[in-house]
């Protein structure tokens, strides 16, 4: 953000100066080049430059320009198009936070990782391959793209071949909200609450099963006991459909901001404390469907007590996170595993 422009301002061909801040937007400042004016006075000032109708009409129409060149650029050469994207998509990206007037077009400009592949993808092209029941643009975001990909918030999505939008720059946690809905379809995040995975039926996938009926009550007496043994460490325990080969996860709630965005925030002292998470099980995972058992039994709430802090240390430890206390958690770790394997 405090790189300088580098687009050089002369009048009548005369040098008048290499900073001036009005001349093009910022989040085009990796624009080098030269802009010569018939129609400003060769004494032009610097605080006449801050007012002057002139160069807010030259800035409008440089900005136009380039907008419109790389339009062009993206639909005719792709390939060029991606390189360019890869060194100032970042920065071309701050316009959708900052430039109301031109947020629609820069939108059409947007290129995405995903999980549909390596290529990089528009936004039209993603509402294109979305499930005839999606109604939401799914996205994730978070530091590293390695670290998004093997996100267990993910896995769901992935079984359900619902493509799912990754991003790693920081002004995408900004921009999003911002924008928050392109051609009618709102941006969701993946680890926020209320998936609706349930909802979006994929012909490919295979017929999931149904819990029985003591299934069923093994999973809500395990979710009622760890609830009450977490108490306020989450917002809320849960059985969840986004998870297939996790055990746990975490997702901020409904009404909360986004994991990476409250960490994001924390990180630069915005933000005093990450708000409680929700804690969310997967029903199919034979850790699971063993506590879920467990829970049926008498004294349970006893027994499942290290349990129950063990899972929320582990999807804090899967997003990157410490655990808070390191003592605890290796004390609790050491009993289960003394109970597991005698001694």
């Amino acid at each position: 953000p405090e790189r300088k422009g580098s687009v050089k301002l002369y009048v009548k061909r005369v040098f008048i100066t290499d900073d001036c801040e009005h001349l093009v937007p910022s989040w085009l400042r990796f624009l080098r080049g030269v802009i010569d004016s018939e129609d400003l006075p060769l004494n032009v000032s610097r605080e006449l430059l801050q007012n002057n109708t002139v160069l807010a009409r030259i800035k409008a129409g440089v900005t136009s320009r380039v907008i419109n060149a790389l339009t062009e650029k993206a639909e005719k050469d792709t390939e060029a198009y991606a390189v360019f994207w890869e060194a100032f998509g970042p920065v071309l990206k701050e316009g959708l936070y900052e430039d109301f007037e031109h947020r629609e077009k820069l939108t059409k400009l947007v290129r995405f990782r995903s999980t549909a592949g390596d290529d990089l993808v528009s936004l039209d092209e993603y509402i294109g391959r979305m499930k005839e029941s999606q109604e939401a643009i799914y996205y994730i975001a978070g530091d590293d793209m390695d670290a998004i990909q093997r996100s267990p918030q993910l896995e769901g999505f992935r079984a359900k071949g619902i493509e799912v939008l990754l991003m790693n720059d920081p002004i995408d946690e900004f921009w999003v909200p911002t924008v928050g809905v392109y051609e009618t379809k709102p941006f969701k995040s993946v680890t926020r609450g209320g998936d609706d995975l349930d909802k979006i039926k994929d012909a490919d996938a295979p017929e999931e099963t149904k819990q029985t009926e003591e299934e069923a009550k093994g999973m809500d007496a395990l979710v009622a006991l760890i609830k009450l043994e977490l108490g306020e460490a989450v917002q809320d325990v849960r059985s969840s459909s986004r998870l297939t080969d996790s055990a746990v996860c975490l997702v901020a709630g409904e009404n909360d901001l986004d994991m990476n965005l409250q960490r994001l925030l924390k990180q630069q002292g915005q933000l005093t404390a990450i708000t409680p998470r929700v804690l969310e099980l997967n029903p199919k995972h034979a850790l699971i469907t063993g506590l879920a058992a467990k829970a049926a039994e008498s004294g349970a709430a006893d027994t499942l007590k290290d349990a129950a802090h063990l899972l929320l240390d582990q999807a804090r430890i899967i997003e990157g996170e410490p655990v808070t206390d390191p003592a605890a958690y290796a004390k609790r770790m050491s009993h289960i595993m003394t109970a597991a394997f005698g001694g």
